[in-house]
């Protein structure tokens, strides 16, 4: 018996701070389908072994206020209700939670840093909420590191008029499994930007997801991914447009190379019967570089109103094109240079609106290391 299709509003309509309110996946779900659950380590199911060690430290701009609270802190879960069930298993287990303030009517005078950093085989768990006041601005890097077994939600509340960028790496080593929530909540005439590179681990599945709370709202969420054998990085986006008269955009780019390299992309976008005017797009490219690795891509858009200002989506997934390499080898380029050119060329335009200089500059580091492999 085949998958049950179900629709995009049906899929997502569960949330519960409990886990108990999930059943625990087998791997038939529509959302849990591509996941490869014996490579959990048991964050799926509530066995996760051993106590894990994920240092959370911040270096942050003067501005923005940094505080270390435990988990009745009421300002914990207020924009983000878990999902499913690894994200339920993550709020229900964390000790102590970052949080991270930009005043109103504040602009951060430089980008504030994230550092979090596994030092553990042991399952760990962890909670941060950003909060941007009415009309702040600031630029926010989350960077994970090291070796872990590591399950945790992000809050994002974006105030009214406030702007807030965030660049999220993905940076783990070989043996790290990292699941992940990263939830936006904007205000009216807000604007999010975001930025997801995903490097290592693994197994790393990752889901950001927009909601909009007044009219005006406005979030770009852009990633990069480039996957090696063996591993598997996943990310499943859901924008929810339940307000009139707010945009949103997706754009994810990823490189494939290696025997059983796997990356999937889903984005959903659903725009309620009351989000007329809303403006939305979602795009996604895969670049299949050798034989033996998969590349899975779903766009997915539920319309419930005639009322759009625009809405679309495109999916593809393909090798290098041999016109492209013959040109530049008919040119004098050997092979190796000119594949790394065309490569350069598939993500140039993504790397070039991360904010953070040193960031970027260590994207395109980590690109040339991918492919010198």
């Amino acid at each position: 018996m085949g998958l049950e299709t179900k629709p995009l509003s049906t899929l997502h309509e569960v949330s519960s701070y409990s886990v108990e309110d999930f059943p625990v996946p087998t791997g038939r779900e529509e959302e849990w389908r591509f996941t490869p659950l014996s490579r959990l380590k048991g964050l799926h199911n509530g066995t996760a072994a051993g106590t894990g060690a994920v240092v959370v430290d911040v270096d942050a701009a003067p501005e923005v206020t940094v505080e270390t609270v435990a988990r009745d802190d009421a300002r914990l879960g207020k924009a983000y209700v878990p999902a499913d069930r690894v994200s339920a298993q993550a709020f229900t287990s964390f000790e102590k939670a970052t949080v991270l303030t930009v005043p109103r009517m504040t602009a951060a005078s430089r980008p504030t840093v994230v550092n979090v950093r596994g030092a553990g085989a042991g399952a760990a768990y962890g909670h941060i909420l950003v909060t941007l006041e009415p009309m702040a601005e600031a630029v926010l890097v989350l960077d994970h590191r090291g070796s872990a077994v590591y399950a945790d939600n992000v809050e994002f509340v974006v105030g009214d008029g406030a702007t807030l960028k965030v660049v999220s790496l993905q940076d783990w080593d070989d043996d790290a499994v990292h699941v992940s929530h990263h939830h936006a909540s904007l205000g009216k005439d807000a604007t999010f930007r975001s930025f997801v590179v995903t490097l290592g681990g693994d197994l790393v599945r990752l889901s950001p997801s927009v909601s909009y709370t007044a009219p005006g709202g406005d979030a770009d969420l852009t990633g990069l991914y480039f996957v090696d054998a063996g591993q598997h990085l996943e990310h499943r986006l859901l924008v929810e447009h339940t307000v009139p008269n707010c945009r949103s955009n997706v754009t994810y780019k990823g490189a494939l190379q290696g025997d059983e390299a796997h990356a999937v992309w889903i984005g959903d976008v659903i725009i309620r019967a009351e989000a007329e005017g809303t403006d939305t797009y979602e795009l996604n490219r895969n670049l299949i570089l050798t034989d033996g690795a998969r590349a899975d891509s779903v766009p997915n858009l539920e319309i419930l109103t005639g009322e759009v200002a625009g809405a679309g989506h495109a999916s593809a997934s393909g090798r290098l094109d041999d016109e492209h390499l013959f040109y530049l080898q008919a040119r004098g380029i050997p092979f190796e240079e000119a594949r790394r050119l065309v490569v350069h060329g598939f993500f140039a335009q993504l790397i070039d609106r991360i904010e953070v200089p040193e960031i970027r500059e260590r994207v395109l580091s980590a690109v040339e290391a991918e492919l010198a492999r």
